[in-house]
């Protein structure tokens, strides 16, 4: 008896080591596995990082690259036009052709064309919109200044748009042959984008692409001329910032000699050549020179300290240019959500980590044989296999009440599972799908929709009837919209609220949903005319509609969800919708809808801007008529 009861205090020992072997094998693992998942997280964190500097950075290179050969494409027009000249009866056809130009790219200031004896046309934006012509005597230049509405004024006849509204006339010392873009297009006997100058009418800073072109006069003569267009520095710094605007970060460009001519960072525009010697811009600039990287034709992507915080760069050349455009972007505003993250995450993992151990040593050294059968069980539970699971009686009363627990886990699940599909189930726990609050920025259209009266309505029928009708009256409309690709949101009462490009992307998503109003509107009227044959109130709807970013996720509590969509762009749907009482009409779209229809649909702009409720800013409304009559 006593050998058996040392064999038995043995077995207990050997077992209850086994248990803290286990467990230590087990912590050791565990904390590699929490470094190596820490280590991977932190480089996975950076390369994502780094990639989405880099998108941003692409975007505005993108648009520096399109505005770029928008430019070259105009003048390039220009020059291979055969009546192209700066005087006479062509001269007047060139000036036309000029502001034509000027309207059609709004990034340019001036667009120009010299001959090569000194006479100069000019289509000028700033400082002032004119038709600047300079004809060159032996002594002097006569400049007369033909002074224009602006050319960045929509609508109205081409030629009212054209017409002068007064001139000016003065002798000058100009001499386009002494002009840089000039001189550069000769010297290059090709396009070329010139360096930094003056311009004279404006005495600002400006970039020029020029091009030399060559015409055989009437008499047989060879006479040269060069077609130029400006931008100004203030002007160009400005189109980088709008260029950037989708981003977080700032960007910059240097020319050949390392001189800013652009930047998004300060909000006054570049009015005097100098080389980044301050701020962020100065060091990454130091930086560069210090690796012999400035001005490089080679793309490059580097972080860097100034000041105590890290940033990412991303650097790449512009073509033909020789300009080198920086992008810059703190590390924190990139990275910092994820770096809390994973942070959190570790501590968690180590603090759960801690606390299983505790428990496991203690629990290691009583049940070790009772509690992996009751995980077996547990196991089968969680793959929802709940028929004939076996018991596992036990004196010791936790375990006890462990077993009572998965029993009565196991009769709830199996009263739960009779009214949720059990096989989704399962994919969705091995998969280890989470449904969990979260969203993301969506561009989409959104509709408003509401009966008009129908408070009266309802206080005249009764509910049986008024609910047939709205049943009938939701089912017509969400037909029509998902025949048109939109999803309905919610149903508020009598009304709807309705996205187009959520939560798939969806292509023309204005027009889809401007034809969806156009269509319930035409079927409403069948219906309304069946109604009124039974002797039934008829629904009158308005509809708002309005484009813009949202926030579109599945949201709501812990324990209850749905998708949907929030933000300025739902709210002020919601309020161009109501306008329609204030203004009288069915339908309203906003400019950014208006925008995306291309001109496809009829439609009315409201003459005055609309103020909504609830909104500081007043907006511009578009009427909704109907498909455009054929031309």
């Amino acid at each position: 008896m006593a050998d058996e009861d040392f064999k038995g205090a043995r077995l207990r020992r050997f077992r209850v080591d086994v248990g803290s072997i286990i467990c230590a094998v087990a912590l050791v693992q565990s904390l590699l596995l929490v470094a190596f998942g820490y280590w991977a997280a932190e480089k996975l964190v950076s390369k994502v990082g780094t990639a989405a500097h880099k998108t941003n950075h692409d975007r505005v290179e993108d648009n520096v690259l399109a505005f770029l050969a928008k430019t070259e494409g105009v003048i390039r027009a220009i020059a291979d036009s055969p009546s192209v000249h700066a005087t006479g009866e062509d001269g007047e056809q060139t000036a036309e052709m000029l502001w034509t130009m000027l309207e059609q790219t709004p990034e340019l200031d001036s667009i120009n064309v010299a001959t090569d004896d000194g006479h100069v046309l000019m289509a000028v934006r700033y400082p002032v919109p004119a038709i600047r012509q300079v004809l060159r005597g032996p002594d002097f230049s006569t400049e007369t200044w033909q002074y224009k509405s602006s050319p960045d004024l929509d609508g109205g006849d081409a030629r009212q748009r054209f017409s002068t509204t007064s001139i000016s006339s003065y002798r000058s010392d100009f001499d386009p042959e002494k002009r840089t873009w000039y001189r550069a297009a000769v010297k290059a006997k090709g396009p070329v984008w010139t360096e930094p100058f003056l311009m004279s009418d404006a005495q600002e800073l400006a970039v020029g692409h020029a091009r030399p072109s060559g015409r055989v006069d009437d008499e047989g003569r060879r006479r040269g001329l060069v077609v130029d267009a400006n931008v100004s520095l203030g002007h160009l710094s400005r189109l980088v910032r709008i260029f950037g605007a989708l981003g977080s970060g700032d960007s910059a460009l240097l020319s050949s000699d390392h001189h800013v001519i652009a930047r998004s960072d300060h909000p006054d525009p570049v009015r005097e050549l100098e080389s980044p010697d301050t701020g962020v811009l100065g060091a990454i600039h130091a930086h560069m020179l210090a690796k012999s990287t400035a001005g490089g034709a080679d793309d490059l992507a580097f972080s860097m300290a100034h000041d105590g915080r890290s940033y990412l760069v991303q650097t790449s050349h512009i073509p033909h240019t020789r300009w080198q455009l920086v992008s810059w972007e703190p590390e924190e505003t990139v990275l910092g959500g994820l770096q809390r993250s994973v942070l959190w995450a570790l501590l968690m993992t180590l603090s759960f980590l801690g606390l299983a151990l505790l428990l496991s040593l203690r629990l290691s050294k009583l049940v070790t044989g009772p509690i992996e059968n009751l995980s077996r069980v547990a196991r089968r539970i969680g793959r929802l296999e709940l028929d004939n699971l076996p018991l596992e009686p036990s004196r010791v009363l936790e375990v006890q009440h462990l077993n009572q627990a998965l029993d009565e886990s196991a009769r709830s699940l199996q009263a739960f599972r009779k009214f949720v599909p059990v096989d989704i189930l399962r994919q969705l726990v091995v998969k280890g799908h989470a449904l969990t609050p979260g969203g993301s920025p969506r561009r989409v259209t959104v509709m408003f929709t509401d009966v008009e009266g129908f408070t009266s309505i309802s206080e005249s029928m009764q509910a049986d009837v008024l609910v047939r009708q709205l049943t009938e009256y939701f089912n017509l409309a969400s037909g029509i919209f998902a025949r048109h690709g939109g999803v309905v949101d919610k149903f508020m009462g009598d009304g709807i609220m309705v996205l187009w490009g959520a939560p798939a992307d969806l292509e023309d998503a204005e027009y889809r949903a401007c034809l969806a109003a156009l269509e319930l509107h035409d079927r409403m009227s069948a219906l309304n005319a069946k109604w009124r044959a039974e002797g039934l109130h008829e629904f009158r709807t308005r509809i708002g509609i309005h484009t813009g970013l949202v926030i579109a996720g599945v949201l709501g509590s812990s324990n209850r969800l749905s998708y949907t969509a929030i933000g300025d762009t739902i709210n002020a749907a919601s309020r161009i919708e109501a306008a329609n009482k204030e203004l009288g009409t069915r339908t309203l779209i906003s400019q950014d809808t208006f925008d995306g229809l291309g001109g496809r649909l009829a439609t009315r702009r409201i003459e005055e801007l609309a103020e909504l409720r609830g909104r500081q800013t007043r907006m511009v409304l578009y009427e909704l008529l109907g498909p455009r009559p054929p031309a």
